[in-house]
């Protein structure tokens, strides 16, 4: 790994404080980016690349097929270590200057329907063993909080305050936010830490041995449940995430209110979700409205 590239990243680390998974995807995307200039030249470098090998790069993977989602992480990645090379003055000019991302049409997030999830909760799907009562309120939790994988994999006990109905959460770039919890939530929290008190660890969420819970664990098992009972073709936790915000716009929320619980820096991060909540104010139109009612 060159001088440049190592920089950049510890600068990531240490100072923007990213997730170990977005210091990963910028090391890769760069790394590729590398390795792309080298089969070209033996004696490339990512500090001497110039605009026209990164359009010949973006191309390449455009004839891969890649997903213009990940060409466009990549032509991220490019731009935010030139910009940090140039506020360093490792270099003279920024070649990924006038390289744009690639447009990409808008898509509307799926969400599991609020009827599905209250059909999930009340079957029973879930025995009083401790699996079952955990699993139960992850589902719960995800669904009822808003919270990213990552948030609630971090959860301690010692975040959780029963007195105001509140947990503390660690987001993106260690900014922590107090997210309320309904009563339900509350009362499966306390059983669950009945079943947990065994375990000698400060992380919530464990498995039945006691050890943290890792994503992978999570995302099987919320997509093991979301498959008995859901018609949404992805079943992951951040589906949760988009079915709390769907949910709670839908419900006369504002979007400011989801912004700051769902712990998003921009309000344009939040507007996502006021497409489903439009399509279902058309029908609602459409169904009620005498005028909207009358064939043209």
């Amino acid at each position: 790994m060159t001088k440049a590239l190592t920089s950049f990243l510890n600068y990531l680390e240490f100072e923007k404080k990213v997730s170990k998974h977005t210091l990963t995807a910028y090391s890769t995307d760069l790394l590729q980016f590398q390795s792309f200039l080298l089969q070209e030249d033996q004696n490339a470098a990512l500090v001497t690349a110039n605009k026209a090998e990164i359009r010949l790069w973006v191309a390449s993977l455009m004839d891969t097929k890649k997903s213009t989602r990940s060409i466009n992480r990549k032509i991220a990645s490019l731009k935010s270590f030139y910009k940090h090379l140039r506020k360093h003055e490792l270099i003279t000019i920024d070649p990924s200057k006038s390289i744009h991302s690639i447009k990409t049409p808008s898509r509307i997030p799926q969400h599991v329907k609020a009827s599905e999830m209250d059909g999930l909760f009340k079957n029973e799907t879930f025995d009083d063993s401790f699996t079952g009562v955990r699993d139960k309120l992850i589902l719960e939790f995800l669904y009822g909080t808003g919270t990213r994988a990552s948030e609630l994999l971090g959860i301690e006990v010692q975040d959780l305050d029963f007195k105001s109905q509140s947990i503390k959460v660690l987001g993106k770039r260690n900014k922590e936010r107090i997210i309320p919890l309904h009563t339900i939530l509350v009362q499966q929290l306390k059983n669950y830490l009945s079943y947990r008190k065994a375990f000698d660890t400060s992380q919530l969420f464990v498995t039945e041995t006691g050890t943290p819970l890792k994503y992978h664990q999570l995302y099987t098992l919320v997509k093991r449940y979301l498959s008995t009972n859901t018609t949404v073709s992805r079943k992951s936790p951040h589906i949760l995430r988009h079915s709390f915000a769907t949910t709670m716009l839908e419900n006369g929320a504002s979007l400011n209110d989801i912004k700051e619980l769902l712990g998003h820096t921009n309000l344009s991060a939040t507007q996502i979700y006021t497409h489903s909540s439009l399509k279902r104010m058309k029908n609602v139109h459409v169904q009620a409205h005498p005028r909207a009612q009358k064939k043209s």
